[in-house]
């Protein structure tokens, strides 16, 4: 009796196999490492994602600041400056403006072959897409911490107010801010992917993420409070995530509820707005999340044919 297949007559020994992969967790580290490098090569990547929030946060504050005062007054008292007030917007929009740009780089991977390549590939595919994730809440992360210290000097050279009364909640409530923008980021980068997988094309991507992003900042609580907006911006701000991304930080910096779209009296002060404003986003990551997974293996299969 030979060793040989019985159909083919080919060893199984000599049979090709698939080469054997690394760990998840090796994967997950290699491609967060390839998506920092291949961001940090990119020069409009990194202006945009560093320099644009410091820009923006100079401009809206002496714009708006001048004239947001009484609003301000009359919805949260006196004693907080509109800088305070605008650092949550501008933290909240400078994670939008990263997040929703999140799927060129997959799109980038489509047009130059490098997306067929990975799944055919040992990596995990679950491990390539966390990698990627973990690059740009990397980048998220740095970018809030820019706008903390910036709004931090502007209120000092402003009124002279330390830190410590800046940010109510001290140094845990760095980390709460970092919390709510990771999970406030992954409702658009979510939602980037969705598109990226959809078009396919980068030029496509870019101009639908900023026909819906830009539009969501200003039919929310960001730039002034909902009291003083008009009414249908206050009914399509209770279905804006921004609305809740920028309340959950603006609670933690401020140290108090300040939700007004939701009536939540169950947990006291500050947590009336974090814990609910977390419980949508997670909605959010959810839903968006499933459709992009759903798109993700479609393209998959498609693709490794």
């Amino acid at each position: 009796m030979s060793g040989h297949d019985g159909e083919s007559g080919v060893l199984p020994e000599d049979r090709p196999r698939k080469a054997p992969g690394k760990s998840t967790v090796a994967d997950v580290q290699t491609s967060f490492e390839r998506w920092l490098v291949k961001t940090s090569r990119n020069p409009f990547v990194t202006f945009t994602s560093l320099v644009q929030p410091v820009i923006f946060f100079v401009l809206m504050a002496e714009v708006f600041g001048a004239v947001a005062g009484g609003a301000l007054s009359q919805t949260l008292g006196g004693g907080i400056s509109y800088v305070t007030y605008l650092t949550p917007a501008i933290i909240i929009q400078s994670t939008l403006s990263s997040a929703a740009v999140s799927g060129i780089g997959l799109v980038d991977d489509m047009e130059t072959g490098m997306f067929e390549k990975v799944l055919v590939s040992p990596m995990n595919r679950a491990a390539m897409f966390l990698g990627k994730v973990l690059s740009e809440v990397a980048r998220i992360v740095v970018q809030t911490v820019i706008v903390l210290l910036l709004g931090s000097l502007l209120v000092a050279l402003e009124t002279g107010t330390p830190f410590g009364q800046y940010l109510r909640t001290g140094l845990p409530g760095v980390v709460g801010i970092v919390l709510v923008t990771v999970a406030f980021g992954g409702v658009f980068m979510a939602y980037s992917n969705v598109v990226a997988l959809v078009t396919r094309d980068q030029e496509a991507t870019v101009m639908l993420a900023n026909l819906l992003t830009f539009p969501l900042l200003f039919v929310s609580s960001a730039f002034l409070p909902l009291a003083v907006l008009p009414g249908w911006i206050r009914t399509v701000a209770v279905v804006n995530p921004v609305t809740y991304g920028v309340d959950a930080v603006r609670a933690i910096v401020l140290g108090r509820d300040v939700m007004t779209v939701l009536d939540v009296t169950a947990f006291g002060g500050l947590w009336n707005t974090v814990v609910p404003a977390l419980a949508v986003l997670i909605v959010f990551n959810v839903v968006l999340g499933a459709v992009a997974v759903r798109l993700l293996h479609r393209a998959a299969r498609a693709d490794v044919r």
